[in-house]
Order: C-alpha cells, then sequence, then structure tokens
C-alpha cells in the first residue's frame, strides 16, 4: 500500500540521517532502548526540517503547507508522566517505561523530554516503597500493589497531581504514606488513588479516592483557566498548545456570530477558547469525567455561550442536522487513527461552511482530506507545529472550507 511505503520512507530517511550526522547532539543512557525519541541523535532543527517534508509529501497536494513551527526550549516539555512499576529478576524495583512494542519495563531516572520535578517525585516513591513494604504490581500473577504512576503538572500555575494506580482499594499505612511524600515535596498539591483491579492494559481504572488535596488541579491557557482530573484528555506540551490553539481560532475566522461545534472536545480547550469570539459553542465528548470537568470550566470562566454533551461525536451531529441543527464551523480533534467514516458522513450531513481539524498523524490526516474532499470540502491552509520534539510525531492544524464558500 502507498500509506505503508511511505511511512517506511519517512522513518528510513531519518535512519539515514541520523547515520550522516556521526556526532550526538544530546546523550541518554536509554536512548535505543525505550524507544521513546527516535531523533535524539539528531540536531533538532534536521527533525525539523524532516517532519516538514513529511507533512508537505502527504498534504502538500491538497493545500498549501506553511513552515513548521517549532520549539524554543524543546527539553523536559511533557507536563504529563505516566510511570510503570515493576521488579527485576533480582527483586529490584523498577518504574519506568515499556520497551517499544513490549511489556518489558525499562527504568529510568531522570527523561529529556519529561518534567523534571514530575521525575523527582517519581523516584521519591520508588525509593519509599520499600520501607512501607509496598509491592509492585504482577501482570503474570495479578499480586502486587503498586502498577502505575501518573503524574501531571499544570505549566502556568505550578499545581503538580499524583496519581497512584494500584491493584487493590487497599492502601495500607496510607496516610502515613502521603505524609512521607509530602514531606519530600510538598509542592505536590493533590493525591489521587485510582483503582485498577482488572487484568488489562489500560493504565486507569474507573474507580477512585482522593488522599490529599482537592483530587484536580488547573493550569491557565489562552488566558483561561481549566480543570484537570485524572482522567482528562490536556495537551502534555501546554507553549505550543498555545500557538496551535491561537492558529486554529485564526484560521477559524471567528465574527462572533458563528454557531460552532468542538467535536472530540475534551475538557473544552479549544471550544472555550473560541467561546471568546464566537456567538454560540456546542463541545461533544464521549469521556463522562472529561465532560465534569469541561462544565465545571466553563463555569469558572465566566463563560455562558458554551454547552457541552456526553456523546458520540459523529451520532451526536446526525441527531443534531437531523433536528434542523445549523453550525458554521466545526472544530475536530481526533485521535492518531483520524477520524471515523460516520464522523465524515456526519459533516457531509450538517454541512457547516468551515472545519479546522487538528491531527496529531499527518497520514490519517491525509486520508481524511481525501474523504472530506468527496464530500465538497478543500483544503485551504496546513500549519504543522512540532509538539513532541525528539520524536517522529508531528501535530498539525489543517483548515477545510465548503467549495463555493469563502
Amino acid at each position: 500500500m502507498e500509506k505503508g511505503k511511505k511511512k517506511e520512507n519517512f522513518e528510513s530517511r531519518g535512519k539515514t540521517e541520523q547515520k550522516s550526522d556521526r556526532k550526538n547532539t544530546v546523550s541518554c543512557q536509554n536512548f535505543k532502548k525505550c524507544g521513546g525519541c527516535k531523533y535524539l541523535n539528531l540536531p533538532y532543527d534536521k527533525q525539523l526540517k524532516i517532519k516538514q517534508r513529511m507533512v508537505q509529501e502527504l498534504i502538500g497536494k491538497y493545500c498549501k503547507v506553511n513552515p513548521i513551527k517549532g520549539m524554543k526550549q524543546p527539553f523536559h516539555y511533557r507536563n504529563k508522566v505516566h510511570a510503570v512499576f515493576d521488579r527485576d529478576s533480582r527483586g529490584n524495583i523498577l518504574s519506568g517505561i515499556y520497551k517499544e512494542g513490549t511489556h518489558q519495563v525499562i527504568s529510568i531516572d531522570s527523561c529529556l523530554l519529561e518534567d523534571e520535578t514530575a521525575d523527582r517525585i517519581i523516584l521519591t516513591i520508588r525509593g519509599m516503597l520499600k520501607s512501607f513494604k509496598i509491592k509492585t504490581y504482577d501482570e503474570d500473577s495479578g499480586y502486587g500493589l503498586l502498577r502505575h504512576v501518573l503524574i501531571r503538572r499544570g505549566f502556568a500555575t505550578g499545581q503538580i497531581m499524583v496519581v497512584l494506580v494500584t491493584g487493590s482499594p487497599i492502601f495500607p499505612s496510607k496516610n502515613n504514606f502521603v505524609k512521607a511524600l509530602l514531606k519530600e515535596h510538598p509542592e505536590i498539591t493533590t493525591i489521587v488513588q485510582n483503582i485498577n483491579e482488572k487484568r488489562t492494559s489500560m493504565v486507569l481504572g474507573e474507580r477512585e479516592q482522593v488522599m490529599y488535596g482537592r483530587g484536580y488541579i488547573e493550569d491557565r491557557l489562552c488566558g483561561l483557566t481549566f480543570r484537570i482530573s485524572s482522567k482528562s484528555f490536556y495537551q502534555v506540551n501546554p507553549v505550543q498548545t498555545e500557538y496551535l490553539y491561537k492558529k486554529a481560532m485564526e484560521l477559524a475566522g471567528l465574527t462572533g456570530k458563528e454557531t460552532v461545534i468542538d467535536a472530540y472536545c475534551g475538557i473544552g480547550t479549544i471550544g472555550m477558547t473560541a467561546a471568546l469570539k464566537a456567538r454560540r459553542i456546542i463541545g461533544v465528548e464521549l469521556n463522562k469525567d472529561a465532560v465534569k470537568d469541561a462544565i465545571v470550566n466553563a463555569k469558572n470562566n465566566h463563560l455562558e455561550n458554551i454547552e457541552f454533551y456526553c456523546n458520540d461525536a459523529g451520532k451526536f451531529m446526525e441527531d443534531y442536522a437531523a433536528n434542523n441543527g445549523k453550525a458554521d464551523v466545526v472544530f475536530m480533534d481526533p485521535p492518531r487513527s483520524g477520524s471515523s467514516e460516520s464522523f465524515i458522513h456526519a459533516l457531509s450531513i450538517l454541512k457547516p461552511e468551515r472545519i479546522v481539524y487538528i491531527s496529531c498523524n499527518p497520514e490519517t490526516l491525509a486520508r481524511d482530506l481525501e474523504l472530506l474532499g468527496k464530500e465538497g470540502y478543500k483544503a485551504v491552509e496546513c500549519q504543522p507545529v512540532d509538539m513532541f520534539g525528539w520524536t517522529e510525531h508531528v501535530e498539525s492544524v489543517c483548515l477545510l472550507s465548503k467549495r463555493g464558500v469563502k
């Protein structure tokens, strides 16, 4: 298939670039072990050139592709850090990430991409387990308590959430554990126990109990304040996200008269940013926890022109159109797999004048631009944004217009 060939070409091109650049720009003992940083031994400007070419080759046949927006500081940008806990064959406690394509844990003390404070907290937790006689979870036997630690840090506020994912609701000496952790890290603002008793690859379970603080943190983005809980989606690179969202608003061309649908809205970041410039915003999200946060976020920011629905975005838009609903602009920010055919079909029924498509995968973006073209939409402009430096991933925001509508 052509798509597979292109992916292979981009990966081989990165490897060729790496071989040709013998001087490593960055040193990491886990490079080639964890598989996270494909481009770690490439200078940052070369990474941007590879990503620019990738987007140009995939999207350039549909519309103009602007120069990629790189980072000023491409290190320690991840404000969400996830650590898996395990033991090695000698019984030593490990915390880190799964080696790419496996469930083998690579022990990591610090990462060039992750928030440094989060890394220090994870190391502290790892060091506390032995004295508190807490066993790490074993995937094969289902025995043990601590499975994962998830840390989220508000870039603008500095607030820190620690989520302890356990295989059981019973957490021995939990009060003393919390006190000991806060003594080492008083900067922590909340600690949550998430209970995941299922033998599953999913990180988070359904049940939670707050061990300390409010159970959520807040951050500021584009002049708005957002409440973030453990399960809510929030972009991991806030500096680049602010640029991405501002560009999305520019492409949308909002005048204050529009009805806007924010599909896959998460905790409402895009929709609330648009609410400052449009008449009415409708946010749609399937994750009920994210919808709860979105409703609170709108209230806290005194936005009365936005409403949220917990539903599948495609189904909602089909029902909305069937009831004579109208939308001038649709923002869509689907997962890496791209949009579904049912969602694109729903767009064709609703017929918004403009679509602003935020994509974390240029291959599926190209596929969806092709499908949307058949529904009467023409891609106008694409802006690549480097959200994930040192990795092969690239974000893009693309404007599509209904043919015949300027």
